[in-house]
Formats: structure tokens, sequence, C-alpha cells
């Protein structure tokens, strides 16, 4: 709480005995400061602004330091970071602020410029070229000047590596005190920019790490049309365990995928890596799908404490007259479903173990027919085990329901009227990977 009176009263025995143009009492806490404004040599109005500046300062500053930490650390975005430092100190430390990066390849680079009055950014940006940027010291707070403003070029210095320089430019003299702000925010935010790198690049290697688990191209295979969604669940840092894939095994043989590996990131993707691999290569070289299993299956297990259990659906696509012949096999991944043009549906594979699991393990291939219009459903857990409140999207045939209205359309259209649904079943955000994988016979 503040109280001010301005002019001397002499009738106020608390009045100062000289004469001060405004003088009052701030109450901060237990705290009492008895204050007074003289009148002093220069500008009025330069002095009137800076003492204005320099009593908004207290107990308030703590907060705007709190709130600056919240602000920054709020964000993961390389992009966002700069923009932030910059309109959280304009005005209250400044007038304008620019943000460099450097990346020891070539001079810093403006990444934001932000101005009290957004009508001067431009003209700004033009008087910046003629700073020279590089010239600050990258260790400790320095002063640079630029037509009439001061600038304090305060470094960005985030784990004994330098990140960049903020900039911040006033008319008049930086207070010990500001310099003081300026040099903490500056820490603060070198920290944001450095974590927000940090995650940005873990991200970018994990989307490169999932693109390789996942086909390079979509092929074009005769006979067929398919449709296939993929959605990974949890943050961007996360590799998805759930996979699938379609490619040529022989002259007149394709085969398909789709797998599910208990967990996320490396550990899950080291055992998506295994089986991908493991899968072309065998179908290459002629075993048929369920020897195929037997031995990823054996593959994963001497993987030893590194191994995890796998659930997947595998199948060998031929033509046959009037349509396609598909031999399968489920190792306890949810049942793939058969839809008939006339909108039947019914389930075409029979339950066997997971993968991972068990040494002595036999699979038995399951063949079907799929003639022309008929459609192979295939998903993961993500969409089966969609949960809302206590019911799951499966619960009483809920997916064989959902594809049964599916009925005349292409096998990209399933795909996405059954990603749809699962979406629509519950309000909240999946907390599971997805994955669908729909083969049409044409």
């Amino acid at each position: 709480m503040e109280l001010r009176q301005r002019y001397l009263s002499q009738s106020d025995p608390k009045a100062p005995s000289v004469n001060v143009e405004e003088w009052g009492v701030t109450f901060a806490g237990d705290s009492r400061v008895h204050w007074a404004r003289l009148t002093l040599p220069g500008s009025p109005d330069r002095v009137a602004a800076e003492w204005l500046e320099e009593s908004s300062r207290g107990p308030h500053w703590l907060g705007f330091l709190a709130d600056a930490s919240d602000l920054l650390a709020g964000t993961l975005d390389p992009d966002m970071v700069p923009a932030i430092i910059a309109q959280v100190v304009v005005p209250r430390l400044s007038s304008w602020c620019a943000v460099y990066t450097s990346d020891h390849s070539g001079p810093p680079r403006l990444v934001y410029l932000w101005h009290a009055d957004e009508a001067r950014i431009d003209g700004l940006r033009e008087q910046l070229t003629e700073m020279d940027v590089g010239a600050a010291d990258t260790r400790v707070t320095s002063a640079l000047h630029l037509a009439e403003s001061q600038v304090l070029a305060v470094p960005l210095m985030a784990r004994g590596r330098s990140l960049g320089m903020m900039c911040l430019g006033r008319a008049d003299r930086f207070p010990d005190e500001v310099i003081q702000f300026a040099e903490d925010i500056g820490r603060r935010a070198a920290l944001a920019m450095d974590n927000a790198r940090l995650y940005a690049q873990q991200a970018a290697a994990n989307r490169a790490l999932q693109r390789s688990l996942l086909p390079p191209h979509e092929p074009e295979v005769p006979g067929l049309d398919y449709g296939v969604i993929y959605e990974p669940a949890g943050e961007a840092n996360e590799v998805g365990g759930d996979f699938y894939d379609l490619f040529k095994a022989g002259d007149d043989s394709w085969r398909f995928a789709i797998g599910d590996v208990c967990g996320t990131g490396p550990e899950a993707a080291a055992v998506t890596g295994l089986a991908r691999h493991t899968l072309r290569l065998l179908a290459r070289e002629g075993y048929g799908v369920a020897a195929v299993l037997g031995r990823l299956n054996q593959a994963i297990l001497e993987e030893g404490e590194r191994a995890r259990f796998l659930t997947l659906l595998h199948g060998d696509i031929t033509h046959v007259t009037g349509g396609l012949e598909v031999r399968l096999v489920s190792a306890g991944h949810p049942e793939a479903l058969r839809l008939k043009p006339n909108g039947k549906v019914e389930a075409v594979t029979t339950p066997q173990s997971l993968l991972g699991v068990f040494q002595e393990v036999f699979f038995e291939a399951d063949t079907i027919r799929l003639d022309h219009g008929d459609v192979l459903l295939a998903v993961t857990d993500g969409v089966t085990e969609r949960r809302s409140g206590g019911r799951l999207l499966d619960d009483d045939g809920g997916l064989a329901k959902l594809l049964a209205e599916c009925a005349g359309l292409s096998a990209r259209a399933v795909a996405e009227r059954i990603r749809r649904g699962a979406a629509d079943f519950a309000s909240e955000p999946s907390a599971d990977d997805l994955a669908i994988l729909v083969l049409r016979a044409r």
C-alpha cells in the first residue's frame, strides 16, 4: 500500500522539512518506507519517468521473475522461446528486445525482435543491421550503442555453451537493478532455450527412427486395394510400439503384417526393427507365414533381457481366379475380420500364442479367400481397447458392428471410418498407439 502527498504541506507534521514535489509512505509487509521526490537539474520529464520506473519496483519484481520463469518453462518449442523472452522484458526492463542465436558456424542470427511501439519494429530491424552483435562479450553483460538507444547485450549461456545474445534497448541508461534483473532473466531464458533445443533434437531423432520402422513407400499391389493408418500416442519424443508392413515376397505373392510391441521408446523400437527385418528376410527366402513366426519368436527370445513380447498378424497374399487367397497367422493379436459386400462380418483367424514368451510354440496358418469386394480388416489394440469409462470399443462385438457400416467403401475409406469411430468412442485423447490395415480385393 502507498500513501502519496503532492507538494509540501507545512501543516502536516510528517512532511519533509525541505521543499519537495511529492512525498509519501510505502507499506510492504512489515516494512514502511518514507520517500520524497526532489526537483533536480535536467529534464523534468526524464527525471519523472525514471523515478516512476524505479518506484514501481519492490516485492512485485519477485512475482515478475516467477512469472517469467513459468512462461519460459511452459514451452519446449525452440521457435517460441525467443518470442517469450522478448515479450517478458518489454516494457518492464527495456523499450525493445532483440534475441539472437548462434550456432558457431557464422555470425549471430536475429530470430525475434519486439518493441513496445509495434510501429517502430521495421525501422529498428534496419538499424540493427548496423550493430555488430558479434563484438559483444559472450561471457559477461556488455554495453553497445545504436542510434539513440543504449543497448545492453546479455549473453545467453547454458550448460557451458553459448546459445546467443539478448539485446535490450532503451533511450536512457540502464540502472544497476535493471541490469541485475536482465542477467537473471538471461540465465533462465538460456536454460529454456537449451531445453527446447535438446527436446527438439530428441523428437527429430525419434521421428526419424519411427519412419525407419514403417514401410518406405506404399507399393502398388495388383488386384488389391489397401488402406493404412498409423497414429502413435504420447509425447513427440516417444517412439510408438505399433507397426505395419506390406511388401513383395516373390513373383506372385505379397506379404503383410501388423503388430504391437509391448511398451514404447527405444527398447520397443529395437524389437520392432528386429520383427520387420526378420519378416522381410525370411519371407523372401521362401518361408511360409507359420514358419516365419516360429523363427521370429526364437529371435526375440534370444534378445534376453532386452526382449519384449509382441502380438502380430502376418499373412501371405496370392492371386486366384476371381479374387485373392490369404494365408495368415494371428500370434496373440486382435482377430482379423472379413466384411462381405452384403454387410456380413466374420472373424477369420484362430487365436495363437503371442511372440517372445514361450520357447516351444508352433503356429498354424488359416487360409481364407477374398472375393471381389471383400474386405479384410486388421487393427492393433489401440482400436479394440479404446476405453470410454468402463466400456471398451470392442465390447459386444463393437468393432464388427463398426465394420458392417463400411460395406461398399474403398479400403482407404474403411480405414478412415474405423479411425474416426475409435476417436469418437471417447472424449479424451487416446493413450495407446493405433494402427489400421485394410485389404480389399478388387
